[in-house]
């Protein structure tokens, strides 16, 4: 039996750890998509009194404050409160940026569809075609029934969870993890 090391573990229960999050994300969207907004409200509280902190500590020894570190602090602590308040308002943003970069992210692909012919060929070119333009539509969808993109963020995330579950999983059983 090989030796594995520590990375081979950890690797492991991380992919376990992340197909279970995409597992629970798929059998309950709502309650995960609430966790992701409490979540980075927590993030955006904490971010925001960091950048209070800097302002202070700065403005001690220079005899003023950097403004943009005051001014994305307080915002990022009033956008943190909010989100951990009332994480509905948080879902319904989201329902709202979402397809803002589902589109952003579609429409940059089908501008290097020359380049993607070039590099990786024919069959990959029509592949990125065609699921760029499914998901330009989608996304136009979504703008105009924001419901749709609720229920699509959830799903969409539970399903990268599995894909990078499954990916660490392959990464612990590979030579990467063994000890030479």
């Amino acid at each position: 039996m090989r030796g594995r090391s520590i990375f081979g573990w950890l690797e492991l229960a991380v992919g376990v750890f992340l197909i279970l999050l995409g597992i629970f994300t798929f059998a309950r969207p709502d309650s995960a998509l609430t966790g992701l907004i409490v979540f980075y409200g927590a993030i955006a509280a904490l971010t925001g009194v960091a950048d209070l902190i800097l302002y202070v500590r700065v403005e001690r020894y220079t005899g003023f404050g950097p403004m943009v570190s005051l001014i994305s602090g307080i915002l990022s602590v009033m956008s943190g409160v909010m989100l951990l308040v009332y994480p509905n308002a948080g879902k319904w943003i989201l329902s709202l940026l979402f397809p803002i970069w589902f589109i952003a992210h579609c429409i940059s692909r089908l501008s290097h569809l020359n380049t993607i012919r070039v590099i990786a060929g024919n069959p990959f070119y029509y592949c990125t075609l065609v699921l760029n333009g499914i998901g330009l539509i989608l996304g136009v969808l979504m703008i105009f029934c924001p419901t749709l993109s609720l229920i699509s963020v959830s799903y969409i995330v539970g399903f990268c969870l599995i894909l990078l579950g499954v990916d660490s999983v392959i990464m612990a059983c590979s030579n990467l993890g063994t000890k030479r």
